[in-house]
């Protein structure tokens, strides 16, 4: 029999493969022990510490008092951990009625429970997450095949976008030493719109046609024909007026009006520091969705800007969707006017603005805001304040400014700026 002697280079591969095998078993172990003592509560950890304490030290002082606190804390721990067998493996199932809702309307939901498996499930809690908050649910013995149900309504005073969710199957012991949590169930997202008001009989942007409004500014290539000039070098001889261009001998070439599509935009202020009240952004925010869905009613392009980033508006529905996720940004991030210049820079063939802001702000950053806006769009500034009982109407430069103490008073309010 003959042996073949390791090379060096057979041993170093030899020992990377050894080197492997224990980092996957390290891993493993590392893993399982996360999990282990991820279901030990600070509690446990006290009393833990407390039993081996009290054992050295009845131990070295001779103290059976301390020995038998160290045992008994001991046991106590070891009753407490056997809490923690059993299966949980449910089958859940999280259905809300409605994933939209105004606000102060009711959202009801339902938790359905069943054991799909070949044994029964011991007494467990179940706790459902809902935004900052929490709801637990005790849920009794399962045997094979039974379901549990449980209904339960969400609080929907304030607007916004309301996470529910992921299901959490607890097992535990009555002294909350030890729980163990498996997650089973995806989070559902509840939208909570900000009340709106529909109104009929204004036509809040430019005519509806495939010609658009005609513009002041003149163009060598559109659809609103204004006059003919001569022929310039470099002209599209696509425009060439022949007959005019017989008649005179000279090459004619049609001039045109620029028109305008019906582009309408939405600048609503998040900066806290245009608002008096809170109460005065969410009528703000109400008002930007109400003049919006007029607009999308009008078949009109609609795109809502605020501080930082543009809002989905394609549908009504994207549009109360993006507005319920809309929270009051700090000053720094820039006011009224700033908002404006970027609908400017970004929007250029706005024709109608609207922008929305609270009454902190002055007539003077208002006029700024306004200037800073596309040249030949006509734009309407309304101005949230919950203190006045009547909508109030002016001018400021080119803009007509709209003042508003209530969501009802929208319709009035444009009645008197399209009057």
């Amino acid at each position: 029999m003959t042996t073949e002697a390791l090379t060096p280079t057979g041993q170093t591969e030899r020992a990377a493969g050894w080197r492997d095998i224990a980092a996957v078993l390290g891993a493993r172990a590392l893993s399982r022990l996360r999990v282990v003592t991820s279901a030990v509560r600070p509690l446990a950890w006290v009393l833990i510490a407390l039993a081996i304490g009290f054992w050295i030290l009845g131990q070295v002082a001779g103290w059976a008092e301390f020995t038998v606190a160290a045992v008994v804390i001991a046991i106590t721990v070891a009753v407490c951990a056997l809490f923690l067998i059993g299966r949980t493996a449910y089958d859940v199932s999280l259905d809300l009625a409605r994933t939209r809702v105004v606000v102060g309307e009711r959202a009801v939901g339902g938790l359905r429970l069943a054991n799909r498996g070949a044994r029964a499930i011991l007494p467990s809690r179940v706790v459902l997450p809902v935004g900052a908050g929490r709801g637990e649910f005790g849920i009794q013995r399962l045997a094979p095949g039974e379901e549990a149900e449980e209904l339960f309504a969400i609080p929907t005073q304030k607007r916004g976008v309301v996470k529910v969710g992921p299901v959490s199957v607890v097992r535990g012991d009555p002294l909350g030493l030890f729980e163990r949590a498996h997650r089973r169930d995806d989070p559902v997202d509840l939208f909570v719109h900000p009340k709106t008001v529909l109104f009929d009989g204004q036509s809040l942007g430019y005519l509806r046609d495939l010609e658009g409004l005609p513009a002041a500014d003149l163009s060598r290539d559109d659809v609103s024909f204004h006059a003919l000039l001569e022929y310039q070098p470099g002209d599209d001889l696509r425009h060439v007026h022949w007959r005019s261009t017989a008649r005179t001998g000279t090459m004619m070439m049609r001039q045109y009006e620029e028109t305008r599509r019906s582009h309408f935009v939405i600048g609503l202020s998040r900066s806290s520091g245009d608002y008096v009240t809170d109460d005065d952004f969410e009528l703000a925010i109400s008002a930007a969705g109400s003049i919006g869905l007029r607009a999308i009613r009008d078949s009109q392009r609609v795109d809502v800007r605020v501080q930082g980033r543009d809002l989905a508006a394609g549908t009504g529905k994207q549009l109360l969707d993006s507005l319920s996720g809309v929270e009051q940004s700090r000053p720094r991030d820039g006011g009224i006017a700033d908002l404006a210049g970027i609908v400017a820079r970004t929007m250029p063939l706005a024709s109608v603005v609207v922008l929305v802001c609270g009454a902190k702000v002055a007539a003077d950053d208002l006029r700024l805001a306004c200037s800073r806006l596309p040249f030949g769009a006509r734009v309407i500034a309304v101005v949230a304040d919950r203190s006045v009982s009547s909508p109030a109407l002016q001018r400021i430069g080119d803009a007509d400014v709209v003042t508003i103490g209530a969501l009802d008073q929208i319709p009035l309010a444009l009645q008197k700026v399209l009057a």
